[in-house]
C-alpha cells in the first residue's frame, strides 16, 4: 500500500505542471479511447451482470451497474464535456499589494492525491479519473467488487493513454486492495493522500467519517423531497413529481418522500396516485393520505429511508411551514424541491431549507454534475466544508498565496 500511494504521490508533482492544453488534448484521447474500445468494456461489463443476476442483486443495483453502447458514449462525452471547461489551475481568484509593499496573489492549485471510494456505477470510474486529470489531481479508485471487471477495463484504457503521452500511470489507477481492510488502510495515509470522498451506502459512509484520519467530503445519502403547494400548478406538479421519483429511482437525486398541502390534499391526491400507480409505484402514506387514497401505512422508519426503489411515501402537510418542519426533521440535506406559483412562498422555502440543493418547480434528478455543466462529479457533497452539492473541478482546487517581494524584511 505505502509503495502504490508513494507512486501517486509522486505522481501528483507531474500532473501539477501540465498546461491545460496538454490536459485537454488528453481527455479527448481518453474519450475516444473508450468510444474504440467499447466491445472491450461490454465484455468487462457482462461479466459483471452475469455475477449480479448470480448474487440476486437488486434491480436498482441492476440498472446502475448496467453499461450500453450509449452509457459508453455518455462517459466520452462526459470526458470531451471536462476537456471543454475553462482550467481549473492557476487562477487568480485575488491580489493586491501588502503595506510592506509586496505583492500577494491568492491562486487555483490542484488538492493532490484524492481517493474515492464508490460502489456499483462503472461510468464513475471515467468521470472521477476525468475530472481528478482536468483539475491537476492524482485519482485512486475504489469501485465496488459488483463492478470490478468493468472498472478494470476502463482504467486500463485511461492508464495507456496516460502511458502513450509519457505520463505516470499512477495519476489514475485502481486501489491494489479492495478489500475492506485495504479501504481501512487508505483512509489513514495522510502522508500520501489529500482528501477522500465516499460515495455509497449509508454504512460506508458512517464508517469511513469515523475511521478516516484523512481529510473527508462525504457523498451522503439522497432523503430527497417534493412539497406540492396549495398554489401549485396541478399538471406542473404531477409532471415534475412523477420524474423526480420513477425517472431513475436508484440514484441519489431521486424523490422519497412528496408533501403536500392539506389544502389541495383532496383534490390532487387522486391524481397523484393514478399518475404513480401507471408506473408501478408503490405508494406509502400518512393517515391522512390513506383517507384520501389507497396506500400502504407510513411508518417513522420510511421517512427516514432512502429507498433507492420504485417506493415512495407521502405525507399531507400544514402549508410551507409543514413541509419545512418535515424536512429539517427527516432530509439529508441533498436536493428538496417545491411546487408553487406562489414567488413569497417559494423564497421563503429556497431560502430557510438547509440542503445543498434547492429546486422551485423543477425535478430533483437534476442533482447531476453533467446537468449542472459541469461534465461530471466526484460526488454530490452534503458536506459544508469545502464543497457542497455537485463536486466538478472548481471544487477539486485549493488555493496559495504567491507572495512577488523585492528584498523586504519584517521590522
Amino acid at each position: 500500500m505505502e509503495a502504490f500511494l508513494k507512486e501517486a504521490k509522486d505522481a501528483s508533482r507531474a500532473l501539477s505542471t501540465l498546461g491545460g492544453r496538454e490536459k485537454n488534448d488528453i481527455l479527448c484521447q481518453m474519450a475516444e479511447a473508450l468510444r474504440e474500445n467499447r466491445e472491450k468494456i461490454l465484455r468487462a461489463n457482462a461479466l459483471d451482470m452475469a455475477d449480479a443476476e448470480q448474487n440476486e442483486l437488486s434491480s436498482a443495483l441492476k440498472d446502475r451497474l448496467l453499461l450500453d453502447e450509449k452509457r459508453i458514449e455518455g462517459m466520452a462525452k462526459a470526458i470531451e464535456e471536462i476537456a471543454s471547461l475553462k482550467e481549473p489551475v492557476g487562477r487568480v481568484l485575488d491580489g493586491w499589494y501588502a503595506d510592506a509593499g509586496f505583492k500577494i496573489e491568492k491562486v487555483t492549485v490542484p488538492i493532490g492525491v484524492i481517493g474515492v471510494i464508490y460502489e456499483s456505477r462503472p461510468n464513475v470510474t471515467a468521470d472521477v479519473g476525468a475530472l481528478c486529470f482536468k483539475s491537476g489531481n492524482v485519482a485512486i479508485l475504489k469501485g465496488g467488487k459488483e463492478a470490478q471487471h468493468s472498472n478494470r477495463a476502463i482504467a486500463d484504457l485511461l492508464q495507456a493513454v496516460l502511458v502513450a503521452n509519457g505520463l505516470p500511470k499512477a495519476a489514475i489507477s485502481l486501489l491494489p486492495d479492495s478489500s475492506r481492510e485495504g479501504v481501512a488502510k487508505l483512509i489513514k495515509q495522510d502522508a500520501y493522500v489529500d482528501l477522500i470522498v465516499p460515495r455509497g451506502g449509508e454504512a460506508l459512509i458512517r464508517y469511513v467519517s469515523t475511521n478516516a484520519t484523512v481529510p473527508v467530503v462525504k457523498h451522503d445519502k439522497g432523503l430527497c423531497h417534493t412539497y406540492i403547494d396549495e398554489d401549485a400548478d396541478f399538471d406542473k406538479a404531477l409532471q415534475v413529481a412523477v420524474n423526480a421519483k420513477c425517472r431513475r429511482t436508484g440514484i441519489c437525486g431521486a424523490l422519497e418522500t412528496l408533501l403536500i398541502d392539506e389544502a389541495i390534499a383532496q383534490q390532487i391526491l387522486p391524481r397523484i396516485a393514478e399518475a404513480y400507480r401507471a408506473q408501478g409505484t408503490e405508494i406509502r402514506g400518512c393517515e391522512r393520505t390513506r383517507e384520501i387514497i389507497a396506500a400502504n401505512e407510513a411508518t417513522e422508519q420510511d421517512y427516514e429511508t432512502e429507498y433507492l426503489e420504485n417506493i415512495l411515501t407521502i405525507r399531507v402537510v400544514e402549508g410551507v411551514e409543514g413541509a419545512i418542519s418535515h424536512i429539517t426533521r427527516y432530509g439529508s440535506q441533498h436536493s428538496e424541491a417545491i411546487i408553487t406559483e406562489n414567488y413569497s412562498t417559494a423564497e421563503q422555502f429556497l431560502n430557510e431549507i438547509d440542503a445543498a440543493c434547492v429546486y422551485l418547480n423543477t425535478s430533483t434528478q437534476f442533482t447531476d454534475g453533467g446537468e449542472f455543466g459541469f461534465g461530471a462529479e466526484v460526488g454530490i457533497s452534503t458536506n459544508k466544508l469545502h464543497a457542497r452539492g455537485p463536486m466538478g473541478v472548481s471544487e477539486l482546487t485549493t488555493y496559495k498565496y504567491k507572495i512577488y517581494g523585492n528584498g523586504e524584511t519584517r521590522a
